[in-house]
């Protein structure tokens, strides 16, 4: 499965995606653009990646997910391009038996991707544009 997408991400999608018969917990995160970053405002924002490092990254990070908690399953989408105040950047969802593990699991993954995934973000704003480095 791509972890990357050029198209809006449908989170209710992605979640049944991985939801299973046997699981009592799916935990939705969904990271959105949003109208400020450090006291200035934000109209939109454009995420780059060198696609075949940044999926590479982020499928070693899926792994690492699911061997440190077992029993979870996972699916997440990054989105690329364009992006306005409002839609959604990242979703990531975290499916177990129970919500313990889901919510551990969703925080380490949007932890782990805004660390080391190499994802690059141009802010708009009324004053032109600014490269503000990783996703971080």
């Amino acid at each position: 499965m791509p972890y990357l997408t050029d198209d809006p991400i449908d989170a209710r999608a992605l979640a049944q995606s991985v939801l299973r018969s046997g699981d009592g917990a799916a935990v939705v995160f969904e990271g959105v653009v949003r109208d400020h970053h450090e006291g200035h405002e934000v109209q939109a924002i454009d995420y780059e990646a060198y696609r075949p490092m940044a999926e590479k990254e982020i499928a070693r990070i899926v792994e690492s997910i699911h061997l440190e908690f077992s029993g979870i399953a996972l699916a997440l989408l990054h989105r690329l391009g364009h992006l306005e105040v409002g839609e959604t950047s990242i979703a990531i969802v975290c499916t177990s038996a129970h919500r313990g593990e889901a919510f551990a699991a969703c925080r380490a993954t949007i932890d782990r991707i805004k660390e080391t995934v190499p994802i690059w973000k141009k802010e708009h704003g009324p004053f032109g544009e600014e490269w503000v480095g990783w996703q971080k």
